[in-house]
């Protein structure tokens, strides 16, 4: 016999799933799992949807309210659907988006597209990031990273350094990280010992 399942996530502390986990039961969810997560945070760190996950069974559903309860992207989403679909495993939400029970023979066909929609956006990021790096490249722009700490502050840190000062008071009085400092300080000893 199917049974229909629940996942309920909420992300701050001045939310809570009661109000999920209601709508949930109400539309005929015999067992619910929720938490209090970030929409973030992986699979690993959200216990109650692996759990849920590894409880379904073939012709069970998952219910959620919404599909962005499923994965941090839309591409995390749609393979994860994708992954329930192969499983025998109906998905619903409680706003009306997607039911593949009520799909029928039509959901691994809706499924399939999704999931192509999913890799072209990802190849279009990935084709956009790549584009935005060789710009920045091109035009001597920013390619990340810390930026780099200037010539004067160097001295500065240097200069406190060779007056006794600790590592911790250099940090107070420029604001400079302490591996910062730590590497200013290694990169001057090396360039006088050369």
């Amino acid at each position: 016999m199917s049974r229909s399942i629940g996942y309920a996530r909420c992300s701050t502390t001045h939310q809570d799933t009661d109000a999920q986990v209601t709508e949930l039961r109400s539309a005929g969810c015999q067992e619910v799992f929720a938490e209090k997560v970030s929409s973030r945070a992986p699979l690993e760190k959200r216990p109650q949807l692996r759990a849920c996950l590894e409880s379904l069974q073939e012709r069970d559903e998952l219910v959620v309210s919404k599909l962005d309860r499923l994965g941090r992207s839309q591409v995390e989403v749609i393979n994860r659907l994708s992954d329930l679909q192969t499983k025998g495993i109906y998905v619903r939400t409680l706003d009306g988006l997607i039911n593949t029970r009520g799909l029928g023979k039509l959901a691994p066909l809706v499924i399939g597209l999704l999931t192509g929609l999913a890799e072209v956006e990802r190849s279009l990021i990935q084709e956009r990031t790549k584009e935005s790096v060789e710009h920045r490249r091109r035009t001597g722009g920013n390619l990340g990273g810390r930026p780099k700490t200037s010539d004067k502050k160097e001295r500065l840190v240097i200069r406190l350094r060779d007056e006794g000062e600790s590592y911790r008071s250099i940090r107070d009085q420029t604001g400079i990280s302490l591996a910062t400092i730590q590497r200013i300080l290694k990169d001057h000893t090396t360039t006088i010992a050369a």
